[in-house]
């Protein structure tokens, strides 16, 4: 099962955006007045490990598009599996919830109706998100934030002990199910069938995806509904969590001001790694092993996944606060997340498919590591100098308009 990640919270997760233009670069510069700087910095953090998710499914699509891992075993594909593969996704998911209590604030004070704001919002999302999983990448989330973004507007109402209470108990379920199913595959193993990778295929769709662009494109429409189908009932029960555990975060403002909060961010840190760490390695482990032993580590790692994942936030926020100039490097690619998530998207796509270099299926996993850094550090870089002279990212602006298409609905 893919873990494309994208967001979160990605791209649709927006902060307040309504301050009035200002007047010179400095004005231009500065964060759009309601937006939260922790929410942004956060954002930008989590764009690298979505990257990283990402860009092996592309690195080698022979891999990546039969079953079997999206990156040959060994050390790279396992540190991946156990430090990265679903836990910056629910990061995304987590602040799509956080900033849709920010989109409401301001949908108020601008006296507009926050239901058509919503659904413009979401409208735009999948036409963004359709048109993303048919030319670039198969693992869109769009669609999927997009569709859980409409139910979430039905649930804004729900108080934060509620939300977070059914958060919780989709989470619960979902390792419930999980465990029976290990313990299913224990009593009869063919009850969870393996799956195994089909050399042939996997030789075909390597050579699709570096052939020409119209191979590519091939590709993609022959793979990209199957998969988002896979996408919205695999990951849109966790994702659907997170968004209403972001919703209760907003609704008590937790993450302003929340680097001061040392307590509470050391034992976020002692318990999502001390109980995050060792659920990732068992993911890891288990993931190419198959059966019984592959379903039950998804079991845990259904759980500590989320514990992991707060525990990299932790440790973010508490870094910016000693070293302010990580929070400013992160920021600029936070408030342009659907830009960047598009954006490294395109790049991978010209180094990897035929719409470029076609490297993929040639190049080391390490190699394909430094491929990824050498993308985040141009979408950083490129980010902060759009914004000296841009309010709004251009897919940021594009779906500005479309939400605020009527200031009163």
């Amino acid at each position: 099962m893919t873990q494309p990640s994208t967001p979160s919270a990605t791209p649709a997760g927006r902060g307040h955006e309504s301050a009035p233009a200002g007047r010179g670069q400095e004005t231009v510069q500065a964060a759009p007045a309601g937006r939260v700087h922790e929410v942004d910095a956060v954002r930008g953090f989590a764009l690298a490990g979505i990257l990283v998710a990402n860009i092996g499914f592309l690195a080698d699509p022979g891999y990546a598009m039969t079953g079997a891992m999206p990156i040959p075993d060994g050390p790279v594909a396992y540190a991946i599996t156990a430090l990265v593969l679903t836990k910056f996704y629910v990061i995304f998911s987590f602040l799509f919830g956080y900033s849709f209590t920010l989109q409401m604030r301001a949908a108020e004070r601008a006296g507009a109706s926050v239901r058509a704001r919503t659904l413009r919002r979401c409208l735009g999302l999948f036409l963004i998100g359709v048109a993303h999983g048919f030319l670039l990448w198969i693992g869109d989330i769009l669609t999927l934030y997009a569709l859980l973004g409409v139910v979430l507007l039905t649930l804004r109402g729900l108080r934060p002990r509620t939300a977070v209470i059914t958060g919780a108990a989709i989470i619960g379920t979902l390792t419930v199910v999980w465990l029976v199913l290990a313990a299913l595959s224990a009593v009869d193993p063919s009850a969870v069938p393996a799956e195994t990778a089909d050399p042939a295929e996997a030789a075909r769709v390597l050579a699709l995806a570096t052939g020409g662009p119209l191979d590519f494109l091939r590709m993609q429409a022959g793979l990209y509904p199957h998969m988002a189908l896979m996408i919205w009932a695999f990951q849109g029960p966790t994702a659907l969590a997170m968004f209403l555990f972001g919703l209760a975060a907003g609704k008590t403002r937790l993450l302003e001001g929340l680097g001061s909060r040392t307590g509470l961010l050391r034992r976020v840190q002692w318990i999502g790694f001390g109980a995050g760490l060792p659920g990732g390695v068992l993911y890891a482990w288990s993931t190419p092993r198959g059966g019984v032993a592959e379903v039950a580590g998804i079991a845990v790692n259904t759980l500590t996944s989320l514990l992991l994942a707060a525990a990299y936030v932790a440790t973010l926020v508490r870094v910016v606060g000693r070293f302010p100039a990580v929070g400013r490097a992160l920021a600029p690619a936070g408030r342009m997340a659907a830009s960047n998530y598009l954006g490294q998207s395109l790049l991978i796509a010209l180094v990897f498919t035929g719409y470029g270099l076609a490297l993929g299926g040639r190049l080391a996993p390490i190699a394909v590591m430094g491929v990824a850094a050498a993308v985040y550090t141009v979408l950083l870089t490129l980010s902060a100098w759009w914004l000296r002279s841009h309010r709004h990212g251009p897919v940021e602006y594009g779906l500005r308009r479309l939400t605020n298409w009527s200031t009163r609905s």
